[in-house]
């Protein structure tokens, strides 16, 4: 029975990490814990060169978008889920606010979507070639 006066003491336990590797475990031989033992150690290693690689990427990536002349400002209806990606990237610290997210995001979007946007240029040069031609057909029959 406890009471604020007499504490019951706690088995402390070994907090076991999956990286460890154990002196007591029978399955594994001395060669073998060597090499996992290496293996991690290179692994771990090799994290922060890998980390950095990342951070320079998204640095470059994002000094570009904020260095772009910011020449129009579109108002836009995003669904709740966009407006919490955006509130992500903010509160992250990557952009100043989602307005500067939205626009990289649309941005990159244009880029990724190249391809569409040739053939509606292709398209609108064709319409246009099309009113042309109903222009001069109406000329013609007007005295």
């Amino acid at each position: 029975m406890s009471s604020p006066y007499h504490k019951e003491e706690h088995p402390i336990h070994e907090r076991i990490d999956d990286l460890m590797l154990r002196d007591d475990d029978p399955d594994s031989t001395g060669d073998d814990r060597g090499r996992t033992a290496s293996s991690v150690r290179d692994i771990a290693s090799r994290i922060p060169e890998s980390l950095s690689a990342i951070g320079r990427d998204i640095s470059r990536t994002i000094e570009k978008a904020m260095s772009a002349k910011d020449d129009y400002v579109v108002a836009v209806k995003v669904s709740p889920d966009a407006q919490d990606k955006l509130e992500q990237l903010v509160q992250a610290g990557v952009f100043r606010s989602r307005a500067e997210a939205a626009g990289f995001l649309i941005e990159e979007g244009i880029k990724t979507q190249s391809a569409l946007f040739e053939r509606v240029k292709g398209k609108l040069a064709e319409i246009e070639r099309l009113k042309a031609e109903l222009r001069g057909l109406v000329a013609q029959k007007t005295p």
